[in-house]
């Protein structure tokens, strides 16, 4: 193994007689798991998932030998699909429908591996394969690269169980391409973007594009694939073209193309370290805002350690945000113990990583107010959403996070346009405007949806700084609209550190100070009203036209009640105020699904705004109203 650029960049050569005759054997202890794999033959001589190998004839297997602190221990057993890894000669036939059954957006998301009954493998390692020989071609056509250029994908991916399989197969995929792909090993899925924009060939960058191996928050059993240039990330119309590729190309698919990508994945391939130039970033950019304000400049070069003092516990729910607290905060001089779930873990043992989950919070509220700590951080499992949590153990997350971040930008950018997705408060609204002096733009459900149309704003004269979701996902146009858990901490962590240099102590409180006068409602729920597909109703419909036609329903009946308001700009439902609160349906972005929000000043104001709402829907029989007549009272 030999190595260049001061070990940060590894080539690999595999001979022929080792590809025949060695099987690799790796573990990697994870303090209470060992993994045990079994995987597929063509997998076997790349660099290995977490675990031992050795082949099977009919899956792969995973077993994880949990061992809990009270010393019992408990087996649980998993199976990547046999078919999933098929021999070259027996790959089922798919068509372009199936494949794009896997389109999330613009995301790919699949079940990549058995465990949870019902849901049948559809992300297997030929199908990983033919998308990374798709998205070659793609970034071939975009760059206009011909024979003589080289182009180069980087590669990294979260803690998924099956995180390495389908690496190995996409690099399968890139090299019968013609493509070079680089290893990044864990990495986050911001980081993966800022690859294709940082200029440094130590680490091989930048990248002509970037995958990233992840499915955010989803259960173990699912994975997936996001996308990247230096343009930022694919849209709905990329993803189609590749998979609609993807198609095309696995059903081209013969044992000698199968063979020949594989020696060209195995020849050689680069591993680095990625996050180390990323979090290098975000403790350059702490230490600058603290350097900029109540600092001279020969001050600033001996404060390194701007946070130093401050207590800041992350909760990482074991995915690839366990980063954060070693390589960005210690540095910075913060105290991070305390800290919990930072070790990498595919099964997610302790809450599913996510800031929008109420057991999630709970977990790093505890922590927070266990510790003492000053302020506690919270990501999801790729590390493109965030939450925190104040030394109160007041929770910035939806609504107060968009508040929060609101007010930095609005404090560096006054008047500054603040676009959100759909189900924001109208508190929100009035503390944007009348509190900050802003312009709260409130648009539609999904992160690419919020970010494009604040570019969009921009490109027609309305200046936009800020794009956010209720979700966590946040983006600013000083970040290159990168939608970035860990950045939009770090902004957070500048208002600590330029307080502190500014002589204003008090910990955490300056954050919650800048979000007084924010009005929360007394009664907020989401209430998910399912359509069914087969009912006779939808007479060989999609579940998408009979939806609209809920909405049109709803929209017409308003007009017929004095106290219902429809809101008179709205870009996605039927958003109406009334009873002092407002409801907002609409129809899932992916699935059958019309969800419904509601928030009002009591629970009564809220029952009759469902009442207003279940009125109005009551002849659509292919509409499970059921969640909302409980909700009601109605039987």
């Amino acid at each position: 193994m030999a190595a260049t650029s001061g070990k940060i960049v590894q080539n690999v050569f595999v001979s022929h007689s080792f590809q025949q005759n060695t099987q690799l054997f790796a573990s990697q202890s994870q303090g209470r798991r060992d993994y045990y794999f079994a995987p597929y033959p063509r997998n076997s001589n790349l660099p290995s998932p977490l675990g031992k190998l050795a082949w099977t004839a009919s899956s792969m297997q995973l077993r994880t030998l949990y061992k809990p602190q009270n010393h019992f221990s408990v087996q649980r057993n998993f199976h990547c699909n046999a078919s999933s890894s098929a021999s070259a000669t027996a790959l089922p036939y798919l068509d372009k429908t199936d494949f794009l059954k896997l389109q999330n957006g613009s995301d790919i998301r699949g079940v990549a591996i058995d465990g949870v009954e019902g849901e049948k493998v559809n992300l297997t390692e030929p199908v990983a394969e033919a998308i990374g020989a798709a998205f070659a071609a793609w970034l071939m056509e975009k760059k206009k690269a011909d024979s003589s250029q080289h182009l180069r994908v980087s590669i990294g991916h979260d803690t998924r169980i099956s995180a390495k399989l389908l690496q190995n197969a996409i690099s399968r995929g890139l090299a019968g391409a013609g493509v070079e792909f680089v290893h990044y090993g864990l990495a986050s899925t911001p980081a993966m973007f800022n690859c294709t924009l940082t200029k440094d060939e130590a680490f091989l960058c930048p990248a002509d594009g970037s995958i990233m191996i992840t499915a955010s928050h989803l259960p173990f059993n699912r994975n997936g694939f996001k996308f990247f240039t230096n343009a930022g990330g694919l849209g709905k119309a990329d993803i189609k073209d590749i998979l609609e590729r993807a198609a095309d190309i696995y059903n081209q698919f013969t044992p000698e193309s199968l063979k020949n990508s594989e020696k060209k994945a195995l020849l050689t391939f680069k591993k680095v370290d990625y996050m180390i130039a990323y979090t290098s970033d975000l403790v350059k950019a702490v230490r600058k805002a603290a350097g900029n304000i109540g600092m001279t400049s020969l001050k600033y070069l001996y404060n390194k350690k701007p946070l130093e003092g401050f207590h800041i516990v992350v909760d990482a729910g074991n995915g690839a945000g366990g980063f954060f607290a070693e390589k960005v905060l210690k540095p910075l001089g913060a105290i991070t113990s305390g800290s919990q779930f930072l070790e990498p873990d595919g099964l997610f043992p302790n809450h599913i990583p996510n800031p929008e989950d109420k057991t999630a919070m709970k977990a790093i509220t505890q922590a927070v107010l266990d510790n003492k700590a000053d302020l506690g951080i919270i990501f999801d499992t790729d590390v493109d959403r965030s939450a925190a949590v104040d030394f109160t153990g007041r929770e910035f997350n939806r609504n107060r996070l968009i508040a929060l971040m609101a007010a930095i930008v609005l404090e560096e950018h006054p008047g500054t346009t603040i676009v959100t997705d759909s189900v924001t408060s109208d508190g929100l609204t009035t503390f944007i405007e009348k509190k900050l002096g802003g312009k709260h733009h409130r648009f539609k459900r999904g992160y690419k949806n919020v970010i494009d149309e604040a570019i969009r704003l921009n490109s027609i004269g309305e200046e936009s700084h800020l794009a956010i979701e209720t979700s966590g996902h946040g983006a600013l146009k000083e970040n290159h609209w990168l939608d970035d858990g860990a950045y939009l901490m770090v902004k957070i962590l500048n208002k600590l550190a330029a307080a502190r240099a500014s002589g204003n102590g008090g910990g955490s409180k300056v954050l919650t100070d800048l979000i007084e006068g924010l009005e929360e409602p007394a009664f907020a729920t989401e209430l998910r009203l399912k359509i069914n597909q087969f009912h006779p109703d939808l007479k060989e419909g999609s579940f998408r036209e009979y939806g609209e036609a809920v909405l049109k329903q709803l929209e017409n009946s308003i007009g017929s009640d004095p106290s219902l308001h429809k809101a008179p700009v709205n870009y996605e439902g039927v958003r109406v105020s009334g009873y002092g609160g407002w409801f907002l349906l609409r129809l899932s972005l992916h699935d059958p699904v019309l969800p419904l929000n509601i928030e009002a000043p009591s629970n009564d104001d809220a029952v009759k705004l469902g009442l207003a709402v279940l009125e109005a829907v009551k002849g659509f029989g292919g509409l499970d109203t059921s969640a909302l007549k409980k909700f009601v009272g109605a039987s």
